[in-house]
């Protein structure tokens, strides 16, 4: 079992960036692929990145897509996520998320059912 702990929320305006972090522990994180999903007040929760178990492979919701980046130190048993040119649209909890689960290429889903342990969630607001 792994605990993932979320870090790097805050308040930013629009245009501006931030860099969430997700902090691994139980259990080596290159054992899982990883995700990164977020839910917005009244909304369902939705993708927004994954990234392989090596790293070589990443993917990203087409809202996100050019903006944002996922990177992973397995070393440091660390996810991250670079949010760029954020938007208030992009105001949310978001989550981290690992899974346990091997797959063919890319080795990540975006789906969130295929996920096995989930963070607590770190709030990202956006002002316009």
């Amino acid at each position: 079992q792994v605990q993932l702990v979320e870090s790097g929320g805050g308040l930013v305006q629009a245009g501006g960036s931030l860099r969430l972090s997700c902090a691994a522990s139980g259990r080596t994180l290159g054992s899982y692929a990883m995700g990164w999903f977020r839910q917005a007040p009244g909304k369902e929760r939705e993708f927004v990145s994954a990234i392989s178990r090596s790293g070589g492979n990443v993917g990203y919701a087409e809202s996100v897509k050019g903006r944002f980046t996922i990177s992973r130190d397995n070393a440091k048993n660390t996810v991250f996520l670079q949010m760029n040119g954020l938007k208030p649209e992009d105001t949310a909890v978001y989550y981290c998320a690992a899974d346990r689960r091997l797959y063919s290429a890319p080795y990540y889903s975006t789906k969130e059912g295929q996920y096995d342990y989930w963070g607590q969630g770190t709030q990202v607001t956006v002002s316009s």
